[in-house]
């Protein structure tokens, strides 16, 4: 398969997947513990880090978008990590809604600390929110995230961003079979009319250290079953291509659900999506092995062409397609990914 360039909207990859979504860990730190991410065991009161002068600063940051932005990315989500314990986000986020050619501007946050910024970051010129949230059940809640923050501070910050003018706030969900599979109901009834848009999220294998098997992934198809005894859904269709989630409306008209699908029905023939760590790594999958070094090239003294040609042709020579490969072979991919506390989901 030839590897092809469009000018116009940037390179394109060996399966012809233009760039146009880039997601920034701003660092690899996180006030939780979530079991499907940073479990404790592993990510314990000695593990060490990324220090500040290993992390990107934030006008290494603004470069590397303005050179992704040339290439044809036009949407941003920050990440982490938890992203709000950047202290400086907000002037960030300013400065990033202020260049040109970025359409949209969104953050994923477990919502601890959304209550202190929801406000600024809307004035700062964020444009949308999601929300991690796995359970409304406290004793599920607490075991998922290792026994970390509060479940009323994060419905607080959901709160304090709808008064901040966040509309349709996305509450992201990991179901895990015989862990919080039994509390989705609840979750949905709970924001069922408010306008926010709750997605399901298969468990997936990201990283090494979360202990996924197949047993405990409950597919899309079988939530959707378990749903409809409650309430009836109908398909909507897709709102761009490489959408992630696939989109559901509640009959009754009290809003919308949906279900990210990367294990039972993968969707890598579509994505669009990039991510640079906090470390400067750039990763061209979710369940990437390898990265290509922007910070090094950065500290170097690389100018920006220069940069932007590594950016290019990273893009151009990615085949990746981890979710499809996993489908077909029976046997588990063996390969060390990297975290995804690391690069961001």
């Amino acid at each position: 398969m030839n590897i092809t360039s469009d000018k116009k909207i940037g390179p394109r990859d060996r399966f012809k997947r233009p760039i146009s979504d880039l997601r920034i860990s701003l660092l690899d730190q996180c006030n939780f513990r979530c079991t499907y991410c940073m479990p404790e065991k592993k990510f314990h009161q000695n593990f060490k880090f990324l220090t500040k002068q290993e992390r990107l600063t934030h006008d290494e940051i603004l470069r590397l978008i303005n050179i992704a932005v040339d290439l044809g990315v036009t949407k941003i989500r920050l990440t982490g990590g938890e992203p709000l314990l950047d202290k400086n986000i907000v002037s960030l986020v300013n400065k990033i809604s202020k260049i040109d050619g970025i359409t949209d501007l969104a953050l994923t946050t477990n919502g601890t600390l959304l209550r202190k910024y929801a406000d600024d970051l809307k004035k700062a010129g964020l444009h949308r929110i999601t929300v991690s949230l796995d359970s409304l059940d406290p004793d599920i809640f607490y075991k998922l995230n290792g026994n970390k923050g509060n479940l009323r501070d994060v419905l607080d910050g959901i709160l304090a961003a709808e008064e901040s003018g966040f509309k349709e706030i996305k509450i992201n969900t990991v179901v895990q079979r015989n862990v919080n599979e039994n509390s989705i109901i609840d979750l949905l009834s709970h924001f069922r009319g408010t306008g926010h848009v709750v997605r399901l999220i298969e468990f997936m294998d990201v990283g090494n250290k979360n202990n996924w098997n197949l047993a405990s992934v409950i597919s899309a198809k079988e939530l959707i079953e378990r749903i409809s005894q409650y309430w009836k859904l109908i398909p909507r269709k897709e709102s761009y291509v490489g959408e992630v989630a696939k989109r559901y409306s509640y009959a009754d008209g009290m809003g919308e659900i949906g279900f990210i699908t990367s294990v039972s029905n993968p969707f890598c023939g579509d994505c669009s999506r990039a991510r640079i760590a906090a470390n400067g790594m750039l990763y061209t999958c979710l369940f990437a092995t390898v990265g290509t070094d922007l910070r090094k090239l950065i500290r170097e003294g690389a100018d920006n062409q220069e940069i932007q040609n590594v950016f290019s042709r990273t893009w151009l020579e990615r085949s990746d397609r981890y979710s499809e490969l996993r489908g077909l072979n029976k046997n588990k991919i063996q390969e060390q990914k990297i975290e995804m506390y690391r690069m961001g989901g």
